[in-house]
């Protein structure tokens, strides 16, 4: 960090490499700095706006130019910004990437005379946390920490607000002392420290007073799934709105004999969140239920529906799909955010190798390409990011996917509808009626939708799909397996992406430790360099104490080759499929996941969870 050192331990912040009582070095004086600086009081001047509120402190802009850590030119696009989108000084410069948050906050403390919280490390006492409303803290951007002799400490990203230290004395009724922390890391904990699911203990005493209090006949399930102040109704609206915090895929709501379980796969592995009663297990399932258009009252059969809901002012997609279990019935609620943007191909992960392998196959006019690996590896996150990479003016891109995840405003998607009698199957073929470039099937469940997608790309398609496989060797056998010929596959499929996804060590939480004998046996085992040291999360506030956050794929992309299609014809096992694609360059998924812990973004433990077996 340019010009920037941490505080010292009398809790002082020292910007710049001089000492700050010393005299500053003379400003330059070249013309180009002087045209910029001259810019810039020109644009003050223009706008009428100060740099920053008005206190005793230097003004931020002047500040920032004179410690280097921004540029005139910086500083008057920053101004422009300001002009245009209101947003405070700080946030225009680092909106234009001028400036990262943590060397805006240490500035920041720098002229105020404020104290920096790392909130990886403090959480805020509970009864501290009362004092400050939820509401109130979300809309000052506020997060009460701790209790001091004369009032309370609150950590801020922006002391400079109009009005903030007022507001937050009336709020909590007493003296407030700001510290400062960077705003991204503030929001975090504001979502980690007022938790929705803190108040269910009340709704779930509600309920059961309520449940024990009504005579059966003036007890209906199906009215306590609809009524809007019902408690089983804030219960389920508690679990999503902290699903959506916790960056939860997906919820599972489990009946067992004497509770009913509420789990979460956060970065793909799943988290105990809720113990409710087994009491409650029924409601539950009829809200969601009702909530997802579904048969509230067969309990007998699997059944699934899909909600559209905003939370947090985010708009939410989700699957749900339930089946009867010997406890009662056990749903599955998928997550999908349509804020998130989607991804480009260079943002998958991919070493430069594979990506640019990968890049010049999806260019090809016509074939197949396949992406392959289990539930939840990420194969409809490739699709996209692959398609957002074919897709120009020239293209006519259409797709038939269950669910439509995400909408492309250009794209003609197709949503699975099977009770309308839309099918992959028939759907690829009304596709196929509509003079299409490219197709991308979600998924090739049957032998008819292999069929028509192989004859597809053999007809001057250009098909995308994705496969449920192990690697990318059997998704080859996979076909084989449903009955297509392989003179059919052998020239239709130009190569199958095999991946995986793995979790990333917690960047703010990661240390140096010792792997045990049995991983640091595995890992010279499957061929890891030598690496005299190892790292991993130790487990923060950021991580919710897991040392991981975020995933990363891992990708084996298997070319179809003249050699490859000669052993798809001749039927040849899997071994010899994955043995002559490493031989002609394929790098598979072990080698590259355990490139992943030689460069400590992931772990052995979680190349053993994720990778191993192949």
């Amino acid at each position: 960090m340019k010009g920037l050192r941490r505080p010292s331990e009398s809790g002082a912040l020292r910007l710049g490499k001089a000492d700050p009582d010393a005299p500053d070095k003379p400003a330059k004086t070249d013309k180009k700095e002087r045209r910029a600086r001259e810019a810039a009081e020109a644009e003050v001047a223009r706008v009428g706006l100060p740099l920053e509120p008005s206190h005793s402190g230097p003004r931020l802009g002047d500040l920032l130019v004179e410690r280097e850590l921004i540029s005139h030119d910086d500083l008057a696009a920053a101004l422009v910004r300001q002009e245009e989108s209101g947003a405070r000084l700080g946030a225009a410069l680092v909106e234009l990437g001028a400036l990262d948050e943590k060397s805006l906050v240490l500035a920041l403390a720098h002229q105020r005379g404020l104290e920096v919280v790392d909130l990886r490390r403090e959480s805020p006492d509970p009864e501290t946390l009362a004092a400050l409303p939820e509401s109130v803290a979300r809309g000052l951007g506020a997060l009460p920490l701790r209790r001091n002799d004369d009032g309370f400490d609150i950590v801020v990203a922006d002391p400079n607000r109009p009005g903030l230290l007022h507001d937050l004395s009336r709020a909590v009724g007493g003296n407030v002392t700001l510290l400062l922390a960077p705003p991204g890391d503030l929001r975090r904990a504001i979502d980690r420290s007022y938790r929705a699911l803190a108040g269910v203990d009340e709704f779930v005493r509600n309920f059961e007073l309520t449940a024990a209090a009504a005579r059966p006949e003036e007890s209906s399930e199906l009215e306590t799934a609809v009524e809007a102040r019902a408690p089983v109704v804030k219960v389920v609206d508690l679990i999503l709105t902290q699903a959506m915090r916790d960056r939860a895929s997906d919820v599972h709501i489990e009946p067992q004999s004497d509770h009913v379980r509420v789990r979460m796969r956060i970065d793909g592995a799943l988290h105990d969140v809720l113990d409710l009663p087994s009491e409650m297990g029924a409601a539950i399932v009829s809200r969601v239920k009702i909530m997802a258009d579904m048969n509230i009252v067969d309990r007998r059969r699997s059944q699934d529906g899909q909600i559209e809901a905003n939370i947090d002012g985010r708009p939410l997609d989700i699957r749900v799909a339930t089946t009867p279990v010997i406890w009662g019935e056990k749903t599955v609620l998928r997550l999908l955010d349509k804020s998130t943007s989607i991804f480009k191909l260079n943002d998958l992960g991919m070493p430069h190798e594979t990506h640019e392998v990968f890049s010049d196959l999806v260019r090809s006019p016509f074939g197949m390409v396949i992406c392959a690996g289990p539930t939840g590896s990420g194969k409809t996150t490739t699709l996209y990011a692959t398609l957002s990479e074919v897709d120009t003016v020239a293209r006519n891109v259409m797709t038939i996917e269950d669910p439509v995840e995400y909408v492309f405003p250009d794209i003609n998607q197709t949503q699975i509808n099977e009770v309308g009698g839309v099918t992959f199957a028939s759907g690829l073929k009304a596709i196929l009626r509509q003079d299409p470039d490219v197709i991308l099937i979600g998924e090739v469940r049957d032998v008819e939708t292999a069929r028509i997608a192989v004859q597809s790309a053999l007809t001057g398609h250009f098909v995308l799909s994705s496969l449920h496989a192990t690697d990318a060797a059997s998704a080859l056998g996979r076909f084989l397996d449903m009955g297509i010929e392989p003179f059919l596959i052998a020239p239709a499929v130009l190569a199958v992406v095999g991946q995986r996804l793995v979790r990333r060590i917690c960047r703010e939480c990661r240390v140096p430790f010792e792997p045990t004998s049995a991983e640091l046996e595995l890992y010279e085992r499957i061929g890891g360099p030598a690496k005299q040291e190892f790292l991993h999360g130790e487990g923060c506030n950021f991580c919710s104490g897991s040392g991981y956050q975020g995933r990363i794929g891992v990708y084996e992309v298997l070319r179809a080759t003249d050699p490859m299609r000669h052993l798809i014809v001749e039927r040849a096992p899997h071994s010899e499929i994955r043995a002559l694609a490493i031989e002609e360059g394929m790098t598979p998924l072990r080698d590259e996941a355990v490139g992943l812990v030689a460069n400590d973004v992931t772990t052995i433990s979680e190349i053993l969870r994720s990778v191993y077996p192949l």
